[in-house]
């Protein structure tokens, strides 16, 4: 049953309640993480893919105070003006309580999904322990959520500010099972990996769907973090990568930009040293991981999920 405080379209509403596939999608990426364009273009995109591949979209958002499961991709635009904020499940409560519309992290979109019964969702990377955090303290609330919200998420790994190693090691302190699919390393978000080992893998999403539905069978309340490599042909060579987060990270130090500012700057710059490459990058992998989530979920709901 969805929650009382969340609001979800007719159609997400009749899915949840025939028990068919459903995959919730973030929507911080639409207000903070993309140009106005492409963020306005994307919500379409995904919708259209998830429903190509068998389940229903239901991108959560903050509309005006009223917590959305299936706002209509054609209808964002609010989303990308000046007012909108980025919605962690910290802010949830607030931005209903003061009426505010924004984009919905992945902490949040995590807790919005649960409570409506939504048991699979895709992001493009989640946040993880930043580089540098041992000075700036920056550790995404991502990762709590993950710890503590039993959704199978997929993604393209930790974003490319992050640090692998501490952020696969905080995953695995807080009982993430962390999967590989196409890879038996961590991705590095825009790149297709971190050279960093993880522990599974999985490559067929009816494998995927059966770890989610084991995990629900020993109780675990945990996240299934289904990790998967950018497309090649979009990918970022590593070391490019790397080259152009560590420009990042040293202006915004520079600069004293900190907080929720720090992700959008951080991405800003390394769009720039890319030449825009980044940005395709984060498209192609947003479908991508929007295609695995929804066979995840179709998979799951045929196997009784």
């Amino acid at each position: 049953m969805v929650a009382s405080w969340i609001e979800a379209s007719p159609e997400v509403a009749a899915a949840l309640r025939a028990g068919a596939p459903v995959v919730a999608l973030e929507s911080a990426v639409i207000s903070h993480g993309l140009p106005p364009g492409h963020a306005l273009s994307l919500a379409p995109r995904l919708d259209q893919v998830v429903r190509a591949a068998g389940a229903v979209p239901a991108l959560v958002v903050v509309r005006d105070g009223r917590v959305l499961a299936g706002a209509d991709p054609a209808e964002l635009g609010y989303l990308v003006e000046s007012g909108a904020i980025k919605v962690a499940e910290r802010d949830l409560p607030v931005a209903v309580a003061q009426r505010r519309s924004g984009g919905v992290t992945v902490s949040g979109a995590l807790a919005v999904a649960e409570a409506a019964g939504i048991e699979v969702m895709a992001t493009g990377g989640i946040g993880g322990v930043h580089r540098g955090a041992g000075e700036t303290g920056d550790v995404s609330a991502d990762l709590a959520a993950l710890a503590r919200r039993p959704l199978v998420v997929v993604c393209a790994g930790p974003k490319a500010i992050c640090d692998p190693v501490l952020t696969l090691e905080a995953l695995d302190a807080g009982g993430v099972t962390v999967v590989g699919c196409g890879t038996d390393t961590l991705p590095a978000f825009l790149a297709r990996s971190t050279g960093v080992a993880i522990p599974y893998r999985a490559d067929d999403p009816r494998e995927l769907a059966g770890m989610a539905l084991a995990k629900r069978r020993v109780g675990s309340r945990t996240a299934l973090l289904v990790v998967q490599p950018p497309p090649a042909a979009e990918a970022l060579p590593e070391a490019e990568l790397d080259a152009a987060v560590g420009d990042a990270v040293a202006r915004a130090r520079a600069e004293g930009v900190r907080g929720a500012a720090l992700t959008p700057f951080l991405l800003g710059v390394i769009a720039e040293r890319t030449g825009g490459r980044s940005l395709v990058a984060n498209l192609a992998l947003l479908e991508a991981n929007a295609r695995l989530a929804a066979k995840i979920a179709v998979a799951m709901a045929a196997d009784g999920g």
